[in-house]
């Protein structure tokens, strides 16, 4: 069996759950995108990679105009069109996924592989967790399949509490470990 990738997450907790080496896991989600972007002939341009870098830097969804302020405290642009086309560009080839519960966005957590993600997004902390779906093979997908609907698109976000923040012996105040 192959070594972990430095992102997965230990068996039976989504990555934005689990303890891990957040370092690294940044990291190799750069390199990936990077790599992808190379690969694919697309630009990765300064501020896409700024922007994939903020959504990275927790696994917490974070609103449009939160990295817009962001990049212009950084000089990288002040206007909303400048985060807006970053993020559509992540979104649009897998390197992040819009929050629909929360009008945000968060880093992919698995953008090496094709797959319909749902959210668990903590209502305390708003940390969000990624986790497989698989509409068409559930219940969801032998509906469809029964009345002929054909499935383009499942968005799943369900609301509750993390882990960090169920445990009342936690230090929920302390944020997540990474």
């Amino acid at each position: 069996m192959p070594p972990a990738h430095p992102v997965d997450p230990p068996v039976g907790l989504p990555l934005g759950f689990s303890d891990h080496d957040h370092g690294a896991c940044r990291r190799a989600a750069l390199d990936r995108a990077a790599a992808r972007c190379a690969e694919a002939r697309l630009q990765l341009t300064p501020v896409r990679r700024r922007v994939l870098e903020i959504l990275l830097e927790a696994h917490a969804a974070q609103g449009a105009y939160d990295v817009l302020e962001r990049l212009s405290a950084e000089g990288m642009g002040s206007q909303p069109p400048v985060a807006y086309r970053a993020l559509k560009f992540l979104t649009d080839h897998g390197f992040a996924h819009r929050i629909e519960r929360l009008n945000a966005y968060v880093a992919c957590a698995h953008p090496d592989a094709a797959h319909e993600p749902g959210f668990m997004i903590c209502r305390t902390c708003k940390l969000v967790a990624e986790a497989p779906i698989e509409p068409a093979r559930g219940a969801l997908g032998r509906s469809a399949a029964e009345t002929g609907f054909t499935i383009e698109k499942t968005v799943m976000e369900v609301e509750g509490l993390c882990p960090a923040c169920r445990d009342p012996h936690s230090d929920a105040d302390a944020g997540p470990a990474c």
